[in-house]
């Protein structure tokens, strides 16, 4: 009697059914090479555990919600030849989730900054966090709608413990009271305890323009948001223009010391 029919059976009831996909390959493989029991149980266990990482990782990339694959291997240095690639890359390594900081991007309009912004949630989902891209204002949209909904504690939890989020376009239009308390609270419970990636087509300093109803609340969230944060200046000329490339300026790359 052939085992394969039985075995089927058996690894849908332990939950191992991915092994089936390579169940017969395997086997012949074992078979043609001669290899011993132990071997060949190892080649199906580390099949089944690559499938349940492919699938994990791709459920994170589902919830992520990113607009699309963007990769580090695919952000286009050479358009901003002062950027320290080396300072990018080190974010890369998504060092700074562990050390629960924010990543604060700022630019003019198409240097890069939601590309840069999404490669690093990228590589995060890649080293297994989880991960949440959002603008600012579908972000405080959602907030809106889960208050509505009568569903605002269970989403501001979420969103306050997610070990990255990304807010996109921060400061695009201004936080107008009830959102800037809530950006607010929001970011001071994420403080020193998760990571956040904000880009911003404003200055540094003009973040503190986003907050026109309350310039005391819009101070103390920009305060939570730069202790320890890595900042990058993406000054370039947009890749979205037509005309011809002009001197560039150089930028900065910097991090505010811990106190």
């Amino acid at each position: 009697m052939h085992p394969l029919p039985e075995l089927n059976s058996l690894l849908k009831q332990l939950h191992l059914s991915g092994i089936l996909d390579s169940l017969e390959t395997r086997n012949r493989e074992a078979i043609d090479r001669k290899l011993s029991y132990t071997e060949f149980l190892s080649l199906l266990l580390h099949d089944e555990v690559a499938r349940r990482d492919q699938k994990k990782f791709d459920l994170r990339q589902r919830r992520a919600n990113f607009r699309n694959h963007k990769s580090m291997e695919g952000f286009d240095f050479d358009r901003l030849p002062n950027l320290n690639r080396a300072a990018v890359h080190d974010l890369a390594t998504c060092r700074f989730i562990e050390e629960k900081v924010a990543v604060l991007i700022a630019g003019h309009c198409g240097t890069g900054k939601s590309h840069l912004a999404q490669a690093l949630g990228h590589a995060a989902t890649r080293m297994g966090y989880d991960v949440l891209f959002s603008t600012q204002t579908q972000l405080m949209s959602s907030l809106r709608a889960a208050q509505a909904m009568g569903t605002y504690e269970r989403r501001f939890k979420y969103l306050a413990k997610i070990p990255l989020l990304i807010i996109d376009d921060f400061g695009l239009k201004p936080l107008r009271t009830p959102d800037d308390e809530d950006f607010h609270d929001l970011i001071s419970e994420r403080y020193e305890r998760v990571a956040t990636i904000l880009t911003s087509n404003l200055a540094f300093d003009e973040w503190g323009g986003a907050f026109p109803s309350n310039k005391m609340i819009g101070a103390a969230t920009l305060d939570r948001l730069r202790h320890g944060a890595y900042q990058l200046v993406l000054d370039g000329e947009s890749y979205r223009s037509q005309k011809p490339k002009t001197e560039k300026s150089k930028p900065s790359v910097a991090k505010e010391a811990k106190t």
